[in-house]
């Protein structure tokens, strides 16, 4: 379908995005997607900076890359997690950490999140990925029992953090992409159900398409678009592979990436279990025709290898569908 090919430069934030630019320039994408830590999108200087998004596009430009979306994880992840600590300090820019008091940190999270939006539209961008966090991802294990009642207060207390957050993105007309991933609100099939109904499936509301995620917990990302058609805001490329041999865990184990204990890992595109034929065959069913993001991830890998490898693998699969079904040519009535 001739869709845009773009990097994610999270993973990436530690170089400077000139020199992103210069090597996704190099490899063929289209554009970045681009993350709001490190120096690539920083969204204070967005809206208080004059010429600072002039620049940005003047860079994108320099080296023949364009952006279709901006992400957020980071900050997003803090608007609705309990607990807050010191996983979040090290994650979080200091003026959203500040004091760490915990609904503080949620509500100047919050906070950036709409300011989120606001740069986003004025960098011309419609769509801006992210997390959510989630008040309930600690008690997915059902033990201590987990009362039905606590589970709705959780959805409750997303709705009623993420509304108005999702009122400034109406305002600005920009839609919030989700990433499906454990440790959200949204983790599974019928978690993205109750999300969505929790916010009544309100179009400020979408979902961001990573099937690394579905991998390890044996979902079908494939069902999973056919699922969501009208939802898919945006399509990350992210590759899982699982070792489940009876002694390695899907849980992880409490491991590091690329710990050969693990049970499932993240790996270059191409590398793992994902059916990425079938993927594209549904993208192209539901029609979406919005950018393809390769969001590189592979402790065993070096990324400046597998980035480069990860587009010419992809490629392959984004051909156009026919114009006619190819029994058409049966018909007598020609």
């Amino acid at each position: 379908m001739s869709r845009p090919f773009t990097l994610f430069t999270g993973q990436w934030a530690d170089l400077p995005l000139t020199q992103v630019c210069e090597l996704a320039s190099g490899w063929g994408y289209d554009g970045l997607e681009l993350a709001c830590w490190g120096d690539h999108f920083e969204v204070d200087r967005a809206l208080a900076e004059p010429g600072y998004l002039a620049g940005r596009h003047e860079l994108l430009d320099r080296y023949g890359l364009r952006c279709w979306a901006i992400s957020n994880h980071l900050v997003g992840q803090a608007v609705c997690d309990h607990p807050i600590d010191e996983r979040h300090r090290g994650i979080l820019p200091a003026r959203i950490w500040g004091d760490g008091e915990p609904e503080g940190v949620r509500c100047r999270a919050a906070a950036r999140m709409c300011d989120t939006a606001r740069a986003a539209a004025a960098f011309g961008v419609t769509t801006v990925v992210g997390f959510t966090g989630s008040s309930i991802w600690h008690t997915v294990a059902m033990f201590p029992p987990a009362p039905q009642a606590m589970i709705e207060a959780g959805y409750a207390d997303f709705a009623a953090r993420w509304n108005p957050i999702l009122d400034v993105f109406d305002a600005e007309g920009v839609r919030f992409a989700h990433e499906v991933h454990p440790g959200e609100i949204a983790y599974d099939f019928w978690t993205t159900q109750r999300a969505l109904d929790a916010v009544n499936r309100r179009p400020a509301f979408g979902l961001n398409f990573d099937p690394s995620h579905f991998v390890w917990q044996d979902l079908d990302p494939v069902a999973f678009l056919g699922a969501y058609p009208d939802r898919i805001y945006h399509a990350d490329c992210k590759e899982a592979r699982k070792r489940l041999d009876g002694r390695n865990g899907r849980l992880g184990s409490h491991l590091p990436w690329g710990d050969p204990r693990r049970g499932w890992d993240f790996v270059s595109a191409g590398r793992g279990d994902i059916r990425w034929e079938d993927v594209f065959r549904m993208l192209n069913s539901i029609g979406y025709d919005g950018p393809i993001s390769v969001e590189w991830e592979d402790a065993g890998m070096d990324r400046l290898r597998g980035a480069a490898e990860a587009i010419t693998y992809l490629r392959q699969f984004d051909f156009e569908p026919p114009q006619a079904s190819f029994d058409s040519a049966f018909s007598s009535d020609r």
